[in-house]
């Protein structure tokens, strides 16, 4: 047996997009830990797309704006699989067709709309899937390194993670009156993802990330999933309810010599 001890469990990977998301990397990780992973995603031909990657997988189709689709998926699961020992949640949209605005003018129904799907989709998933979660199951989000940087290509999406670990808190002292399920969320910095592609102004703020972390080089999404999988194994029984941040040290690195450098040299007329 591995030092994760993985081997065997069962783990849903919800929000799976394309090889490149960090669902993807998690689920393949977990494979190679001996674990079995059921996929979900969005759309049917979303999962036609995945499917010849995913071999022999179970893949659910589920959009999480839809209560009865997420109650579907709870009977599906039921059926196929009984007995969950880890849900992974790697779901989040905002609409940036627009462009980037000033966070003033951000509208209700983008705000409502971005909520729903980052963050309260835990909430509801949690809930339906509760039967089905083993009593020392452990659930793990995909939130952000930050939320009190204003970054303004990345908008009301922020605000929207706050909630997402808020709720993380609050999942896990609500299930700790009937069980042992974990809730924590890996904080992840800046990654090279197709989701991340679709913000304002995305790949100039890559590059600043990546050339703020102590490495100089920016964070892989590998090691994002080897901290799900850290934080899904029983290695990591004593954390609950915790965010834990995976930047390569990008936070402490703001006023790095070389950046003020840059920032400050007075080019010659």
């Amino acid at each position: 047996m591995s030092w994760l001890e993985l081997e065997d469990k069962t783990v849903l990977v919800v929000g799976v997009a394309n090889k490149k998301s960090v669902g993807f990397h998690v689920g393949a990780r977990l494979k190679e830990q001996g674990a079995r992973v059921a996929w979900v995603v969005h759309t049917e031909a979303r999962r036609d797309e995945l499917r010849p990657r995913l071999s022999d997988d179970d893949i659910y189709v589920c959009d999480v704006e839809r209560p009865e689709e997420i109650e579907a998926l709870r009977e599906s699961l039921a059926n196929d699989h009984p007995k969950l020992d880890g849900l992974v949640h790697s779901i989040a949209f905002a609409n940036y067709s627009d462009g980037p605005k000033p966070f003033h003018e951000t509208t209700k129904e983008d705000f409502l709309q971005a909520v729903d799907v980052s963050a309260f989709s835990l909430v509801q998933l949690s809930n339906a899937l509760k039967e089905l979660l083993a009593a020392d199951a452990s659930v793990v989000t995909i939130s952000i390194s930050t939320t009190r940087m204003a970054s303004e290509n990345y908008g009301y999406m922020a605000p929207v993670k706050a909630a997402l670990d808020s709720s993380i808190v609050f999942l896990a002292k609500s299930f700790s009156v009937f069980s042992r399920v974990r809730f924590n969320a890996v904080q992840a910095g800046l990654l090279k993802t197709s989701s991340s592609a679709g913000i304002p102004g995305y790949l100039e703020s890559y590059l600043y990330a990546e050339k703020a972390t102590l490495r100089g080089k920016g964070l892989a999404t590998r090691e994002v999933a080897d901290t799900v999988l850290f934080l899904l194994s029983p290695r990591s029984s004593g954390t609950n309810a915790k965010g834990l941040v995976v930047d390569a040290g990008m936070d402490v690195n703001y006023f790095d010599r070389d950046i003020v450098e840059r920032v400050t040299r007075i080019d010659p007329q």
